[in-house]
């Protein structure tokens, strides 16, 4: 990894560790303040976050570091491994929300300067608006699961922070139209609501940070795209087989036994060698490519036949032995 990319990242890291900071001691003051289970659990929400941030700027740093003996492939599945652990926090923070907001509920208690909680889930969703804003774009640009994921975090919170204000808005604008209703019931129901959405954000996380460890292939549509343009090469390249795709991190691998016509020479097949080589690294940055290359021989198996792209007639069909 570059030096400056790994210092974008590091920067946008810590601006995220900074706000959720920030927002953990409002939050947090403002819940116990006004008794709003709604707020304190946006405030335990943010400190998901905080802790989540934590561990996406060490595993920023880790990710970075150049392989090692320990560590051919580089450290790139630290990211995966931060998504991971981020998802399982969230789901952790669920729980409790839904535990407490159900306690609620059952033994509801009146709320208190319910406009504080307005302002603070306000100032929430403006600053993670911003923040998860940055780690996004930073996140796309440099491939990065770990900022990714922690912007997944703060644009969640940006949705619970919403919701939460617009359940004390009503709460506040029904004390002061109709003083005699009791709506603070309003206030554990957003509090689920939240729950909810953290839940599947963060099923949709532990999805993509488990089937990066699981050194899952690459999609369907990269997939297309490598066969596409071997295919565009003949007829130099008759074909492939064992096309073999993951990723780690930022980093993809692809492997894959390239079948060249069997008339050119070893410098001119090298020469196609290092031109897919090079494609590949254009489209798919941070690659790391290898590639055997043999020639279209007499004697092909079905598994050399389905990445042929020769015609029917022109193909070498092993004869079945007797």
């Amino acid at each position: 990894m570059e030096r400056s990319e790994l210092q974008r990242k590091t920067a946008v890291a810590t601006l995220s560790v900074v706000s959720n900071t920030v927002l953990v001691a409002l939050k947090l003051a403002v819940g116990l303040s006004t008794g709003a289970v709604s707020i304190i659990s946006e405030a335990l929400h943010s400190a998901m976050d905080l802790l989540a941030a934590i561990i996406a700027l060490l595993a920023v740093r880790i990710s970075g570091r150049q392989a090692d003996e320990d560590h051919p492939y580089g450290h790139g599945k630290y990211e995966n491994i931060s998504g991971a652990v981020e998802a399982l926090l969230i789901f952790v923070a669920a729980g409790w929300i839904i535990y407490e907001a159900i306690h609620k509920l059952m033994k509801p208690t009146p709320l208190e300067s319910v406009g504080w909680g307005v302002l603070v889930m306000l100032i929430s969703a403006v600053a993670n608006t911003i923040v998860s804003a940055r780690l996004f774009k930073v996140g796309k640009e440099t491939d990065s699961l770990a900022l990714q994921a922690d912007a997944w975090h703060l644009r969640t919170d940006v949705y619970t922070s919403v919701g939460v204000m617009v359940g004390l808005g009503l709460i506040l604008g029904g004390k002061l139209l109709f003083p005699q209703s009791n709506l603070d019931w309003l206030d554990p129901v957003a509090a689920i609501g939240v729950a909810l959405l953290i839940i599947k954000a963060a099923w949709e996380l532990t999805a993509e940070a488990v089937a990066g460890l699981l050194d899952t292939g690459l999609g369907a549509e990269d997939r297309e795209w490598i066969v596409e343009y071997l295919r565009k090469l003949q007829p130099r390249v008759c074909g492939y087989h064992h096309l073999h795709t993951r990723k780690g991190g930022a980093t993809r691998y692809i492997e894959m036994h390239l079948i060249v016509d069997a008339s050119l020479s070893l410098s001119e097949g090298h020469h196609v060698t290092d031109e897919v080589m090079a494609a590949l690294r254009e489209r798919f940055p941070r690659v790391r490519v290898t590639i055997h290359t043999e020639p279209c021989g007499e004697d092909c198996d079905e598994l050399c036949q389905a990445g042929c792209f020769l015609p029917p007639d022109k193909r070498h069909t092993r004869q079945p032995s007797q």
